[in-house]
């Protein structure tokens, strides 16, 4: 660009600055840019994807295996997910989120994508509802819409409660299997309430392990990972209890045992392992193949095995 063009260019810049014009010259992006204008659009929450999905997968799969309706399932697919990625820009825009936006020029291009996603969200919704049809879908939101305000609440209160916040929002996010469930076989019963427990105690294994390993990458030995997962620990054995104690009472069936077993041998061959250094991708990879595991051996236990 030479001097001449360029003293045009900038003095274009102030004039429609100082006549309130929203132009602005066609400077191309540097990296921090491009990736600050993704955070503001695209959920950061990698972990969250999976917990929407694998219990959505686990409720629509065992639903349609006991003669369920597909296309609801689409529908409600589609609309979960264009909900879950329209709350990242609506957060950017209204200024709730960790990444607000600041300038005019980041609310417009927040707005390019709330309003599109907001529209993909509304018409199969619609659909779903219509003439009165699949109503017990606004009882689950409604279930599950205090878990989404504890979260937010919880993860105001700082770091120290920032995994009961996961754990808590875990409970809201797996709302996703009943209702996959629910809208393929047309009911909502013990079924799709068993399947949001499971869902919800298998996230919350998952959050719980994950934060461990953060925690305990340089525990040396026995006695120092027992002082840092004592509390991860006894949720296993709480989880174990608390499965065995909902099979027996005929809440669950023995299949709920089945699908845990790979996280729960995970969790405790942990503790005589030697420490090694972590790879937070890797860490992900292995907990994103441990969750379809769970969905895979819920989804047979369940239809397979009854």
């Amino acid at each position: 660009m030479g001097a001449r063009q360029l003293e045009i260019t900038s003095r274009s810049f102030v004039e429609d600055n100082a006549t309130g014009s929203r132009s602005t010259p066609n400077i191309p992006l540097t990296a921090p840019q491009k990736q600050r204008r993704r955070a503001l659009v695209v959920p950061r929450e990698h972990g969250a994807w999976g917990m929407l999905l694998i219990p959505l997968v686990t409720g629509a799969a065992i639903g349609l295996l006991t003669g369920g309706r597909v296309l609801p399932v689409l529908l409600l697919t589609t609309a979960v997910l264009a909900l879950f990625w329209l709350r990242t820009p609506a957060e950017s825009w209204l200024g709730t989120g960790a990444v607000r936006a600041q300038t005019a020029e980041e609310r417009r291009h927040v707005r390019k994508f709330v309003v599109p996603l907001a529209a993909i969200a509304l018409a199969p919704l619609i659909a779903l509802f219509w003439r009165g049809k699949n109503l017990d879908l606004i009882l689950l939101g409604l279930i599950a819409s205090p878990a989404f305000a504890a979260q937010i609440y919880l993860q105001k209160l700082g770091r120290a409660t920032r995994m009961a916040a996961e754990v808590v929002g875990a409970m809201a996010l797996t709302v996703t299997a009943p209702a996959a469930y629910y809208v393929a076989s047309g009911r909502l019963d013990a079924n799709a309430w068993a399947l949001w427990v499971v869902n919800w105690l298998f996230a919350g294994d998952q959050i719980h392990f994950v934060w461990l390993r953060i925690r305990g990458m340089r525990a040396a030995g026995w006695s120092e990972k027992l002082r840092l997962g004592w509390s991860f620990l006894a949720g296993q054995v709480f989880l174990v209890a608390a499965l065995v104690v909902a099979c027996r009472l005929h809440w669950l069936r023995g299949w709920a045992v089945v699908a845990f077993a790979p996280v729960l041998f995970r969790g405790c061959v942990w503790f005589a392992t030697k420490p090694k250094p972590i790879v937070i991708r890797r860490l992900g990879q292995a907990e994103l193949f441990h969750a379809i595991i769970f969905g895979v051996l819920l989804v047979a236990g369940f239809c397979l095995l009854r």
